[in-house]
């Protein structure tokens, strides 16, 4: 079984095994040959409308079939689906759909409303389909190809992107992050491996899949032929629900997923023991959630540490590593690199490794390593080095075993829930209020969510309440990058350039937390 890009996986299951569960949706089950099927369909669609290779298509939807059919039917065709963040607002949307030169969109009933909104600016698009119907935009089942359609047999080669997925940028617009078939597929069953993925695997994906931690968590089960239990949301009874029904091996959650179905009534009594691994990361998690979620749920916990532009996880701390009594201390760590990943800590000013023990910049070196940004070659020279090098923007140590510490951010970014937000973004919103002269925006420690979005604002006007500018920034920005809260002060400390100096800001919230990020 050989497979080198996302349609040889559909292709390869749907010949060899076509009866096989692909995908449990709500009470729909769908096998590897009806998806390969459904996916013939859309790709033909898509023909129709003049798409082809290397073009991009927008699709804006909860998780479902459809998201599949979809990322399938582009890769039949050398196309790639552009998962956008249905989170986002709808003139953040429509900026994505504009950058990635989408020419068709599909997208989900429950955000119709936005691009509705926003229908007027998106020029490029020739096609709006819409899953479900419309006055006036095709519905997607009739959008559909002949059932008996073919494959279009388009073959994509290892550099061919396979994913464009969207990460924000410091300047607060959304960078594309490119990453091609070879990202993906010269490591997927090493790292399926490392995530205790076998054939006979069954597969929770309850990530969203405008997110790596969902369309790559799928994509490695879907690599292997398991079956994927598909969360449309996140839901912790229906978690607890599907796990023992459909005897669910692997699963990926973010640490504030992991602590809602801890806090949810029925957990005591759930049965957890078809479940061999859990693989968790993109945020921080507090002792206490770690521990009383390994003696809860009783599998296996693996913490993984990636971005986006590395394809994912580059780093895991083994279930032999999470010794809360032995070795609390790696409790910290986010584990070793892969075999096939390097990782370095640098002092960003001279390029070189800093001595061991010493925090410094992480960069890392793989095959994982993004092709670059969409149409943003700037972007990527800064983030890539001539030789190969990614830089991170995490700082970090690496101890005398190898294991990597996270410290602390080079780049200002907040997770929050596993969402990435940026501050220069929520900074440029809350500085178009008239009431406001001046502003900051740190993360600061959250027990549910790991960070939560805090702003410091110099007033113009003393009349200007934190709820004034929380329901400002709510008409102007994704509810996840909303302030949960806003503190106000007579001046912010600058260095004499002017800059932010939001090291000193944080340092008051972070004092006695163990770990700055995720």
């Amino acid at each position: 079984m050989t497979m080198s890009t996302i349609a040889d996986i559909i292709r390869t299951h749907g010949r060899e095994r076509p009866d096989h569960g692909a995908l449990e949706v709500g009470e729909r089950s769908i096998s590897f040959g009806e998806l390969d099927r459904r996916s013939n369909q859309v790709a033909a669609a898509l023909a129709a409308e003049g798409v082809g290779y290397d073009d991009r298509i927008a699709f804006i939807d909860k998780n479902g079939a459809e998201w599949f059919e979809v990322t399938f039917g582009t890769a039949k065709l050398g196309a790639v689906n552009v998962s956008v963040n249905w989170r986002l607002a709808p003139p953040e949307m429509a900026q994505i759909i504009t950058d990635a030169q989408a020419t068709v969109v599909i997208v989900g009933p429950e955000f119709v409303a936005h691009i509705e909104k926003v229908e007027a600016e998106l020029t490029g698009v020739r096609t709006i389909v819409a899953i479900g119907s419309h006055d006036r935009w095709p519905a997607y089942e009739d959008w559909l190809g002949d059932p008996a359609s073919a494959d279009p047999g388009f073959e994509a080669s290892g550099s061919d992107i396979a994913f464009q997925l969207y990460t924000s940028g410091t300047t607060g617009l959304p960078k594309g992050v490119m990453l091609t078939n070879d990202n993906f597929f010269k490591g997927v069953l090493g790292i399926a491996e490392q995530w205790r993925f076998t054939p006979d695997s069954v597969n929770l994906a309850l990530m969203p899949m405008f997110h790596i931690a969902g369309a790559g968590w799928s994509m490695v089960g879907m690599t292997f032929g398991c079956r994927t239990v598909v969360l449309r949301d996140v839901d912790p009874a229906a978690i607890l629900e599907l796990v023992p029904r459909h005897g669910i091996t692997n699963a990926f959650m973010v640490p504030a997923v992991i602590q809602f179905v801890l806090m949810t009534p029925g957990v005591e009594e759930t049965d957890f023991s078809s479940l061999r691994a859990l693989v968790y990361g993109a945020s921080p998690i507090t002792d206490s959630v770690l521990v009383k979620g390994m003696e809860t749920i009783g599998c296996e916990f693996i913490q993984v540490y990636g971005l986006t532009e590395t394809t994912g996880a580059i780093t895991q701390l083994d279930g032999v590593d999470h010794d809360p009594e032995g070795r609390p201390d790696l409790l910290r760590s986010c584990g070793k690199p892969y075999p096939w990943v390097e990782v370095r800590a640098v002092d960003s000013s001279t390029g070189e490794d800093v001595a061991v023990g010493q925090v410094g910049e992480l960069w890392t070196r793989s095959h994982q390593n993004m092709a670059g940004y969409w149409h943003n070659p700037e972007a990527t020279a800064a983030a890539i080095t001539p030789d190969g090098w990614f830089k991170t923007g995490d700082a970090g140590f690496l101890d005398g075993d190898g294991f990597i510490f996270l410290h602390d951010r080079v780049k200002d970014m907040i997770v929050s829930g596993g969402e990435n937000v940026y501050p220069a973004e929520v900074e440029n919103a809350l500085a178009t209020h008239p009431g406001v002269a001046d502003v900051a925006v740190i993360g600061v420690p959250d027990d549910r969510w790991g960070e939560a979005v805090k702003a410091i604002v110099v007033l113009a006007d003393d009349d200007v309440t934190e709820a004034d500018l929380i329901a400002f920034a709510r008409e102007r920005l994704a509810g996840f990058k909303l302030p949960k809260s806003v503190d106000f002060a007579e001046t912010l400390p600058r260095n004499p350039s002017g800059k932010l100096l939001k090291r000193e800001l944080r340092e008051p919230y972070w004092a006695g937390v163990d770990r700055n990020i995720g």
